[in-house]
């Protein structure tokens, strides 16, 4: 009898020494290569300067957390979030692009989308739940406002316009005016449209507004959107070329009124409680302004002589354009650094970058990687530590550490200082300003 019982005991810690080796050991194992992974790609972001958000970031409350791990598997952008043990911990928080999906998707509320670090704030226009601004009529929408994504600018134009009063009587005023062309203003037509508003909308360059000037066939994220019955942007990702086409589709099909190539100059408020919108073509008197103009502002410039030249640019559309050309790239962000790329690709095209700093920081790694390829083939010469000093027709002049300078042959000079928010304009417009340091989206 007692061998028997023996015999079952042994049978049963067999059998669950079997399940154990089969299921939880595994588990166990699946689970720290997840983290040992997470870590690695903390470790990544720290070394490529994507562990300091910019602006919108999440954040995560670790006394709600439940690990479910919802957020990364939502996140489209990925390791922006990762499950260290048992709960959700940032990775690459310079990575998050406002998408939204990890907040709604934690069931307990643990994660926020913020603006800004209690040490690094950001500037931006105040605005009330509804997009408008302290100045009464007066709305903001888009990346002006902190939102970047495609979809998140849609969804805003929409809602902004939805929230207006139906159409007034005086047909020599506009119920709105949108001004800049991008997604954001886009969807505001869109919607001033169905609901029988008298608008326009004023671009400074054309149907596309920020995208016109990314390099040819660059990669932009978003995520499918319905925008008409006919028109859709059906994928996660699409380059710059394959977006345009379907706004233009969109502008042509609704008949949209879109003034392309026109600069807003002005916008003043009437005592008859209208605005007064005058632009370097005319003037507009309109019952509210959408301001959808992104948040670059004029591009910053680097002081220098011959900057104004008709040599030195602030974006590159068609790098093949420059194809055998001996070219200055100055700057340290992705943006410089896909310049550099893509005009090293071009046959004969001679490519030097410039960047102040010992190395870069906050480009993505594979970026990083698509650089230091080009750098080993000889396709571009880094010049680290150096500022401009003057720039000629044919040459460009640089300054290095030691206080020497080289002058070099060049052509051409693109500089990717980055921009800031166009703050004199909307000053100018009566919008207050205000600086976030972790301040909830929306808050």
């Amino acid at each position: 009898m007692g061998g028997e019982f023996l015999s079952s005991t042994l049978i049963i810690w067999l059998i669950f020494g079997g399940l154990f080796m089969l299921i939880i050991v595994p588990y166990v194992v699946k689970s720290l290569r997840k983290e040992q992974a997470v870590l690695a790609a903390q470790q990544q972001s720290l070394d490529y300067g994507l562990y300091r958000p910019a602006s919108l970031h999440p954040v995560v409350d670790p006394n709600q957390c439940i690990g479910t791990g919802n957020c990364v598997d939502m996140c489209p952008e990925k390791d922006v979030l990762g499950l260290l043990s048992g709960q959700a911990q940032p990775v690459s928080p310079a990575r998050c692009i406002g998408h939204g999906l990890c907040e709604r998707s934690c069931p307990v509320d643990a994660i926020q989308l913020v603006f800004g670090t209690l040490k690094r704030g950001v500037d931006l226009p105040r605005i009330q739940e509804n997009f408008e601004t302290n100045v009464p009529g007066l709305y903001v929408v888009g990346e002006l406002g902190g939102m970047g994504l495609i979809r998140n600018a849609f969804e805003q134009g929409r809602q902004c316009i939805e929230g207006l009063p139906a159409p007034g009587g005086d047909t020599d005023v506009l119920d709105v005016l949108i001004v800049g062309c991008g997604p954001a203003g886009l969807s505001c037509a869109l919607e001033a449209a169905r609901r029988g508003l008298s608008y326009v909308v004023i671009e400074k360059d054309g149907v596309g507004g920020t995208v016109l000037n990314y390099p040819r066939k660059k990669l932009v994220m978003t995520e499918p959107v319905q925008l008409t019955e006919s028109v859709r942007m059906d994928k996660r990702s699409f380059v710059k070329e394959e977006l345009l086409d379907i706004w233009r589709k969109l502008v042509e099909e609704e008949s949209l009124k879109v003034r392309e190539n026109e600069r807003v100059l002005a916008v003043d408020r009437t005592a008859a409680k209208t605005f007064t919108v005058r632009t370097n073509q005319g003037e507009y008197e309109s019952r509210r302004v959408v301001l959808a103009i992104g948040r670059r502002g004029i591009p910053r410039k680097l002081g220098v002589p011959g900057e104004d030249g008709p040599n030195v640019h602030y974006s590159l559309q068609d790098a093949a354009l420059f194809a055998g050309d001996k070219v200055l790239v100055v700057g340290g962000g992705d943006s410089a650094v896909e310049a550099a790329v893509s005009l090293s690709e071009q046959t004969g095209t001679r490519v030097t970058l410039s960047y102040r700093r010992d190395r870069f920081s906050r480009i993505k790694p594979d970026n990083n990687e698509r650089l230091q390829a080009a750098v080993s083939d000889g396709r571009i010469e880094l010049a680290l530590s150096t500022n401009v000093t003057r720039i000629e027709e044919s040459s460009v002049e640089l300054s290095f550490e030691d206080e020497t300078t080289r002058s070099m042959e060049n052509e051409y000079v693109f500089v990717f200082a980055g921009g800031s928010l166009p703050t004199p304009f909307l000053q100018e417009c009566g919008i207050m300003i205000d600086t976030k340091f972790g301040s909830k989206a929306g808050g």
